[in-house]
């Protein structure tokens, strides 16, 4: 008998913007790297696929693993909404021939709070700025919730009050948060913190929304991956992964 390593697959939703797609691929790359550390004795296979936009897609990704090779797919979101519950959830319950387990999403999670505060002191944040977190939104409310949590970690984080703003689907929209920010501390700075995984449409939707100061979002073209996101990844794919015998 044979135990197989499940592949890790992760999961991004896609983006047409270039920047977005060299630092998904740059967080890829870390997770490749880390995972020989992490598992010395039986390296996983690591691809690297998309829910939208990009290909692979997930048949595709999955596809390119050796028959009956098992994976976890593990979903490079920020929150568990549609693209978890239905799109990644439909995809591995019609895989056949090999056994696939979707993992958790990458957030809520404090290490996400503590590059958002990160994030938050490289863009040069004053005490009396007022905190804006930008994030994407949508019509799931357990998405929702969970941008809601990741609020409150990033208020722990910091010890400052955060406000919120989504980008779609669910309110208070950003550009009405931003406003109502300036309103009620007239004078003062108005910072977004971007809940973003990677540049692309909704981090140049944040940019618009009328702030004096916008954050990078997690991932960086070009500069190196923040550590938290590859323990994340690599935590979520330990945490799903059981050893398959053939």
């Amino acid at each position: 008998m044979t135990t197989l390593v499940p592949a890790l697959v992760g999961i991004s939703h896609g983006t047409s913007s270039p920047e977005g797609r060299r630092a998904v691929r740059g967080l890829h790359e870390s997770v490749t790297a880390a995972l020989s550390t992490r598992h010395p004795d039986a390296t996983p296979t690591a691809r690297l696929g998309h829910v939208d936009v990009e290909q692979p897609d997930v048949p595709a990704s999955l596809g390119s693993l050796p028959p009956g090779e098992p994976a976890v797919v593990v979903p490079l979101l920020l929150s568990a909404g549609y693209h978890v519950h239905v799109d990644l959830t439909e995809a591995v319950e019609a895989t056949d021939g090999r056994r696939v387990v979707l993992a958790g999403a990458l957030g809520p999670d404090d290490r996400l709070a503590a590059v958002l505060a990160r994030r938050l002191a490289e863009a040069g944040v004053h005490d009396d700025d007022t905190i804006v977190l930008s994030v994407a939104g949508s019509s799931d409310p357990r998405a929702v919730r969970d941008c809601h949590v990741m609020r409150e970690r990033l208020a722990a984080a910091t010890g400052r009050d955060i406000r919120i703003g989504f980008l779609s689907a669910a309110e208070p929209l950003l550009p009405e948060s931003v406003r109502q920010a300036r309103a009620d501390a007239p004078g003062a700075r108005v910072v977004v913190a971007s809940y973003l995984l990677a540049p692309g449409y909704f981090q140049d939707l944040a940019e618009a929304a009328g702030a004096d100061v916008v954050t990078e979002p997690l991932l960086v073209p070009d500069a190196a991956t923040p550590a938290e996101l590859v323990e994340i990844v690599l935590d979520r794919y330990d945490a799903a992964v059981e050893p398959v015998v053939e």
